[in-house]
């Protein structure tokens, strides 16, 4: 089965129409479980999964080939999407195109922005 499987398990509010369609744009073939989480779930796995001690916005890990999950903190975007010129729905489309993209195997870099911005203009306008 591919496509995308949305989970939220925090009270914030999310439009899954914009995540389908960047998955479908980046990803096509995959099959990818975007999953929304609170702070304290958000740290447990970076610790768990990364040794890292701090609360990310954003985690991606593929599972196989075409399987992957993507993990956002939406109390944690909501924190920095001004800094990033963003409401929070677009920074949150944001992480998610960023988290696509390290499945597809992207690194961080100038590359990657560039297309984290293409994508999410087409998808939203901005």
């Amino acid at each position: 089965m591919k496509g995308l499987t949305i989970r939220n398990l925090t009270r914030q509010a999310v439009l899954g129409s914009l995540f389908v369609k960047a998955s479908k744009k980046i990803l096509p073939s995959w099959e990818v479980s975007l999953v929304f989480i609170g702070e304290v779930r958000a740290k447990r796995l970076n610790k768990e999964l990364r040794g890292k001690t701090y609360t990310p916005n954003v985690l991606s890990y593929a599972l196989n080939e075409k399987h992957g999950e993507i993990f956002i903190c939406p109390k944690s975007a909501e924190k920095q999407a001004s800094e990033f010129g963003l409401s929070l729905r677009d920074f949150m489309l944001l992480l998610f195109i960023h988290g696509l993209l390290h499945l597809k195997g992207y690194r961080h870099g100038t590359t990657m922005e560039r297309y984290e911005r293409k994508v999410l203009t087409q998808i939203v306008g901005t």
